[in-house]
């Protein structure tokens, strides 16, 4: 289990993470959603003892991560797959921490095994690695001492297709059979496919947490027309909030309400559901709108133009 508790962070007078308090359980993959420089990677750092806490705590398996006496034994972290030593092979940085774990030299084999790393590639100098073969050594790495909590963040970059299938399978299996998963990833498909529980992010402070079947249900409905006008007229006749999405509307309230307005209002509808599958995008996009670097600049952009 992984507990964050009133956790702050500040440089000079610029606060990265504000008074953050969330957990994560065993036997859940938690998503740990949030624009870029919302504080994650910050976050993720005081945890596992790289930064320290201007105030609050964060505790790993009911320890901070320093009182941990083999702490790859507890927890298993990736936080930056480049952070590897160059000039040694995959191999040797699996050995080296093997031998600083304490852990028999099979474990090394074991664990190439497990992430598809093949004895000419675990043979090969991390410099001469892709992203995706340096991400499967710190899995392989964050795997090593069998520890009961994971802590990755943006652990599918730079892999392709299969491989974050690879790597969504893996993770799925390891909270089936117990473990602590807390992912952080801009990969927000991925995100919805596997977690349990999400974590939102937003300026250094906690925006949204909850299972994901809780939060996406509060999405609302999905609807689509060739009448988009006429069904936006309908819905603010009745009293109804909706928000423009790129090729549809998202309706604050059931699919049957937004059904009968329709049919009140003589408009062919060409798909109406439940928004959760709309899904994750969308519910991110609107609780981090003041963030979202690119949505500021359209905004200026057209505050410009006008």
């Amino acid at each position: 289990m992984i507990k964050v508790d009133s956790l702050t962070k500040s440089y000079g007078g610029f606060t990265a993470v504000d008074d953050v308090t969330f957990t994560a359980r065993p036997g859940r993959v938690t998503g740990f959603l949030g624009p870029n420089g919302a504080g994650k990677s910050t976050t993720m750092r005081i945890m596992v003892g790289l930064t320290p806490a201007t105030s609050g705590t964060t505790e790993v398996s009911g320890r901070r991560f320093a009182d941990l006496p083999n702490p790859g034994l507890e927890v298993g972290v990736l936080l930056d797959a480049s952070a590897q030593h160059a000039g040694r092979t995959g191999r040797e940085i699996l050995t080296v921490a093997a031998h600083t774990m304490g852990l028999p030299r099979r474990r090394v084999d074991e664990m190439l095994e497990r992430v598809s790393l093949t004895p000419s590639e675990a043979g090969r100098r991390v410099r001469n690695y892709s992203l995706g073969m340096r991400q499967r050594l710190g899995i392989a790495t964050a795997l090593l001492g069998d520890p009961e909590v994971l802590i990755l963040d943006e652990p599918a970059n730079g892999l392709d297709p299969a491989g974050i299938r690879w790597m969504r399978d893996l993770l799925r299996g390891y909270a089936d059979e117990g473990g602590t998963v807390l992912l952080s990833s801009h990969l927000l498909h991925e995100i919805e496919v596997i977690a349990d529980d999400l974590v939102v992010i937003g300026q250094g402070r906690i925006v949204a947490q909850g299972t994901k079947t809780e939060l996406l249900a509060s999405a609302g409905t999905l609807v689509r027309t060739r009448d988009v006008p006429g069904l936006a007229r309908a819905l603010v006749d009745a009293d109804l909030d909706f928000s423009n999405l790129t090729d549809a509307l998202r309706v604050d309230a059931d699919a049957e309400l937004v059904g009968q307005v329709a049919h009140s209002a003589g408009i062919a509808l060409t798909e109406l559901r439940p928004a959760d599958g709309a899904g994750l995008e969308e519910m991110f996009l609107e609780l981090t709108a003041d963030t979202q670097r690119d949505t500021q600049s359209i905004h200026g952009s057209e505050g410009a133009a006008a």
